[in-house]
């Protein structure tokens, strides 16, 4: 894909300590049965130092921010992340807020499952959650081209959040949106719909692994309107 047909969007401003966060892109995380048991799995093992920890999520806000540290190092921080075991009480309100509409989070990065392989994601992609309002919202913006956002509802459940898009919303340039239903049953997603298992989340970066086992972490941002 040519990136002249992409031009590369203004950044978005961090809510907090990192003003000069480059734009980048969303994880779509393919599905797999078998990686919510292997994930939580990885939950049951000893937590590692806190230590080593805080010192990966100072690789992952560099990372976030300059977009120059080696991918080597990325996988690795974030290895050490989802062993940590960090605990998650608080991990819904800082994600989604508390009140509609939530925050929004920009992807960074995303790896395989067994954190062999990653790349910083070249596209820009946001993904909002409400979480006084149980919705989801998940969107690349391609600039001047314009964008594609899916919308749906999701349910929150020890550290997993399962979710269904129930619509998508597509811009092409000056014309105005034109939403389309997914349709869907009128149910609460649950772990057989696509779903995140957060293993970090703070007022800056979040870390998690989707239902097909590859693990991705977001830094906070404003809301792309």
């Amino acid at each position: 894909m040519s990136s002249s047909l992409f031009p590369r969007p203004s950044p978005y401003h961090l809510l907090h300590r990192n003003p000069n966060l480059k734009t980048l892109a969303p994880p779509r995380l393919r599905c797999r049965p078998s990686a919510i048991s292997a994930a939580t799995s990885d939950l049951e093992a000893p937590p590692q130092e806190s230590s080593g920890v805080e010192e990966s999520v100072r690789v992952l806000k560099n990372a976030a921010k300059t977009r120059k540290v080696p991918p080597a190092e990325v996988l690795s921080a974030l290895a050490n992340v989802k062993k940590g075991k960090v605990e998650p009480t608080s991990f819904l309100e800082t994600l989604g807020g508390t009140e509609s509409p939530g925050r929004t989070w920009m992807l960074i990065f995303t790896a395989q499952g067994k954190l062999e392989k990653g790349r910083y994601f070249p596209l820009t992609a946001v993904q909002r959650f409400d979480a006084a309002g149980k919705r989801i919202e998940n969107g690349v913006y391609l600039g001047p081209i314009g964008c594609l956002t899916f919308e749906g509802k999701f349910s929150w459940k020890n550290r997993i959040l399962a979710f269904i898009f129930e619509s998508v919303c597509i811009k092409v340039g000056p014309f105005g949106p034109l939403q389309i239903s997914l349709g869907g049953e009128d149910r609460e997603p649950n772990t057989k719909d696509p779903f995140f298992i957060w293993f970090y989340i703070d007022e800056e970066i979040a870390v998690a692994q989707g239902r097909g086992g590859g693990i991705a972490f977001w830094c906070r941002c404003r809301r792309v309107t």
